[in-house]
């Protein structure tokens, strides 16, 4: 349901219109975060010959990965309750490029399953191509779909798929910093190179889709305000930060670098986008918004959800902290 008029209801002094709105865009970014890092490594398990390094690879993301995919299904549950005329507008008119980043979750998620199903060398190069083909599959898709979201357009456009690209460039770089953290020896020391070309990469590839979005005429105005400069501002010196960290061996430091990179990323897409959150049709926030009394009951059980979810992910972190065992497998 539109509605004709915008929403009245305020909580705390916050439209729930707002509120949702940013909550779905939060929602996105800590998915882009935490299935990102493993996203990284599974591009980063490509660049390893080594069958033990493999391994620590595999390894390292096992217990997360599959908890962290739920983020992507926070998202789009959210989007659906907060905003019903634009998620159906956006799936159906994207659903081709979201069916890949569905069946590109599913081929990174079965892929280490098969890879430790038989050692014949074969097998296993067949099923690490395919892990490996999914880690990349799925954050470019995504980026796409959400530059496109941005631009309103359908199909491909350039500047959606240089998004697609420094979304896996930044995972990379997550990545890089998450295996510090998990892993000893060979693999966890050239972690700070790989994560600093790829960090350097990230930042490129946001210069080249500023570059592309500023040719266009909607986004040129915005792009000059002063939050979206703030937040590009900010992502430069952030991803300076996250390589000094890096080379200096602060692993903590140089993940939650890269974690805020990530959130600078989605909110300049949303503070680009706001008030409007469907471009291709211009509907704003305040009518895409669900009806009364469907957001106060949404909200509210929110408030009751979320910290129940972020718990759960407390635990999880704290009983898997800490390096793996060098000689534990997936």
């Amino acid at each position: 349901m539109i509605n004709p008029l915008p929403l009245q209801t305020v909580w705390f002094g916050v439209a729930l219109s707002d509120l949702w709105f940013g909550v779905v865009f939060a929602f996105l970014a800590v998915f882009l975060f935490l299935d990102g890092w493993d996203f990284g490594v599974g591009v980063i398990f490509a660049t390893r010959d080594d069958h033990h390094e493999r391994e620590q690879c595999l390894a390292a993301i096992g217990p997360f990965w599959d908890g962290n995919e739920v983020w992507l299904v926070v998202f789009g549950g959210g989007l659906f309750a907060a905003f019903p005329p634009v998620y159906a507008a956006l799936f159906s008119r994207h659903y081709l490029l979201l069916f890949g980043v569905l069946g590109a979750l599913v081929l990174r998620g079965m892929a280490p399953e098969f890879f430790e199903q038989r050692e014949d060398r074969r097998w296993r190069t067949w099923w690490g191509r395919a892990f490996v083909a999914g880690s990349v599959g799925a954050p470019l898709l995504l980026g796409v779909f959400v530059g496109n979201w941005l631009l309103g357009v359908e199909g491909v456009a350039p500047a959606s798929i240089v998004v697609g690209l420094a979304v896996v460039a930044l995972n990379v770089a997550s990545g890089a910093a998450f295996l510090r953290l998990k892993t000893t020896g060979p693999l966890a020391e050239e972690m700070a190179d790989d994560g600093a070309r790829a960090m350097a990469g990230y930042l490129g590839l946001v210069a080249l889709a500023l570059g592309l979005l500023a040719l266009r005429p909607g986004p040129r105005g915005a792009l000059l305000s002063p939050l979206p400069v703030a937040l590009v501002v900010g992502s430069l010196l952030l991803g300076v930060g996250y390589v000094v960290a890096a080379r200096r061996d602060r692993p903590y430091l140089a993940l939650g670098a890269s974690g805020v990179v990530t959130g600078a990323l989605v909110a300049l897409v949303a503070v680009l986008m706001y008030p409007i959150v469907e471009p291709a049709t211009g509907l704003t926030v305040e009518k895409a918004i669900v009806g009364s009394p469907a957001v106060e009951l949404l909200t509210a059980g929110a408030t009751v959800l979320i910290p129940l979810v972020l718990t759960y992910f407390g635990v999880l972190y704290s009983a898997f902290s800490g390096p793996i065992d060098p000689e534990e497998s997936y």
